[in-house]
């Protein structure tokens, strides 16, 4: 792609937006930042793009904008259904994002990651065992610093694994004018109900996940979990090479057996490791674990590599993260779980009685399993934010069909107050755990932001 005189709008100055803007700028493109934001609240992104020739439009999109524009960029966290990508779309000028300008530019060989959970920590795991394999690797995506920056410095032997959301994926796809896109190395991990809030439909949301592999060739290699449904399905719509990972045994792939990992890719069967050597919890880890091992097998990474990163890797930050153990009461980060379906398996996690601490902002998920499941599993739930209202209905209802008293209910305004409310309510031996199951949008930036201040508070107690 030819950058110079390139007319680019950009929508959105976070993260993603601000790496694009100086890409573009220092290639000679003509950068439009368009931000609903106003400059006071955007000052610290714009500072760093100053001695750039790059124009702010900010506090609205201007639809006359689209009048000298190319190519319209869209950062994840904007929707498409806002007028200014409606009408580009009409006028046929292309809409892309940095993830996919990344893809198209990229020497190297990228592995994508894509699902409805796993994908950070099935990231970081594979992005680790390829390192140590001795293989130069590069991890971004949806995760860390924007790939777009590293750019220069990426050599074609080298490996790059991406996290890819939904809402990345979606412009990989055919409806935005350019060609369709995948990277050469893709996994669905799992696609259960997800961001309904931003997807108008469940198929929408399937539909933008299947992009991460629907336009491979024959020479491209796909990766599902095979104990979810809806990604094995879609298994069937490869056209190059499937793979799959499952928590039961197969005749190939990575499965597990007898409480041990195994890969087995051309009818050699490599022991990966135990379940009791693995340091993070869960039985959802030991699926991220194995679909980590066949992607960094397929990255070219040896068994003693995998080996070595599978029983000594402790786990992402705001994922299941041991916070300290006050007064005989252990605490745990979960921030991340921004779904019911994550606080299940969070729950699922521990054996001691916990003290559940969930709430936040409601992505029109079904909340009726989780709630069934704290009360076999909750001893007390300590509910806050936004969602409050739909968990505590839910678990009042799940308590009186199940014939049960526990779990016990408080109901708080603000994380610090559910966080002092926790702590007086706890008992020796009790696991405190943040699992939301909302998002954090209705009172801090992300979820990194809401796992952070949990942190704050615990350290205070």
């Amino acid at each position: 792609m030819e950058f110079k005189g390139l007319r680019a709008t950009i929508i959105g100055l976070a993260r993603e937006g601000s790496a694009l803007a100086r890409f573009l700028a220092e290639r000679g493109a003509e950068v439009t930042v368009t931000d609903i934001k106003g400059e006071e609240e955007l000052r610290e992104r714009m500072v760093p793009l100053a001695h750039l020739p790059i124009r702010f439009v900010l506090g609205s999109h201007p639809i006359d904008l689209l009048d000298e524009t190319d190519i319209l960029f869209v950062s994840p966290g904007v929707p498409l259904e806002i007028p200014i990508v409606q009408e580009a779309r009409k006028r046929g000028i292309p809409v892309s994002g940095e993830s996919r300008l990344f893809c198209e530019l990229c020497p190297a060989t990228i592995i994508g990651i894509t699902g409805s959970s796993g994908k950070t920590t099935t990231t970081a795991v594979t992005g680790e065992m390829l390192k140590e394999a001795g293989i130069p690797t590069w991890v971004g995506g949806n995760i860390g610093r924007p790939l777009i920056e590293s750019l220069e410095k990426i050599q074609p032997q080298d490996r790059v694994v991406m996290e890819l959301s939904s809402f990345q994926l979606k412009l990989f796809g055919p409806d935005f004018g350019l060609k369709p896109l995948s990277p050469p190395v893709a996994a669905i991990l799992n696609i259960t109900p997800n961001h309904l809030d931003r997807h108008p439909s469940m198929e929408d949301y399937i539909a933008a996940k299947k992009n991460i592999f629907l336009h491979q060739g024959e020479n491209g290699v796909a990766v599902f979990g095979y104990d979810n449904a809806i990604s094995r399905s879609l298994a069937a719509e490869a056209k190059g090479k499937v793979w799959f990972f499952s928590l039961g045994e197969l005749p190939e792939g990575a499965f597990l057996r007898n409480d041990r990992l195994y890969l087995k890719m051309d009818e050699t069967e490599l022991e990966i490791c135990r379940t009791d050597e693995i340091k993070m919890l869960g039985r959802h880890n030991v699926a991220n674990l194995l679909a980590a091992s066949l992607l960094a097998s397929i990255g070219g990474a040896d068994i003693e590599a995998i080996r070595n990163v599978a029983i000594n890797f402790k786990g992402v930050e705001h994922r299941l993260e041991f916070v300290r153990e006050v007064r005989g009461v252990k605490y745990y980060n979960d921030s991340i779980a921004t779904s019911p379906e994550r606080v299940v398996a969070a729950l699922n996690s521990f054996d001691e009685p916990i003290v559940l601490l969930a709430g936040g902002k409601d992505k029109n998920l079904p909340w009726e399993e989780m709630a069934a499941l704290t009360v076999k599993k909750v001893r007390h739930i300590v509910i806050f934010g936004e969602a409050a209202p739909k968990i505590e209905r839910a678990v009042r209802e799940a308590r009186s069909r199940l014939g049960a008293s526990t779990p016990e209910i408080s109901l708080c305004s603000t994380l610090e107050e559910a966080v002092a409310e926790a702590s007086r309510v706890a008992m020796p031996g009790d696991i405190v755990l943040l699992s939301p199951g909302g998002t954090s949008f209705d009172a801090f930036r992300d979820y990194a932001h809401r796992g952070e201040r949990f942190k704050e508070l615990v350290a205070r107690l």
